[in-house]
């Protein structure tokens, strides 16, 4: 398993101004953006064991970054 942080930049290439145009428009679009920072900051300690986790729970960080990288994607997509 990786323990690189999954950035916007890289997990959505060339979206870069996209992202912050919906960013700067839309504020559940930039809530969103918050929040994926937070649980993706969640993820990487625990992977890295720096805040060790339970299984279980890194596990499910990992489900809500990933629902979250979905909203992202689905309003990239609706712009």
């Amino acid at each position: 398993m990786s323990n690189t942080p999954h950035t916007l930049a890289d997990e959505f290439p060339g979206e870069e101004e996209a992202i912050h145009k919906l960013k700067v428009t839309d504020p559940d679009f930039a809530r969103l953006l918050v929040r994926y920072d937070e649980v993706n900051d969640q993820v990487h300690l625990a992977e890295t064991n720096i805040t060790p986790v339970e299984q279980l729970t890194e596990t499910e960080l990992r489900k809500e970054r990933l629902r979250i990288k979905d909203a992202i994607s689905l309003a990239l997509s609706g712009r």
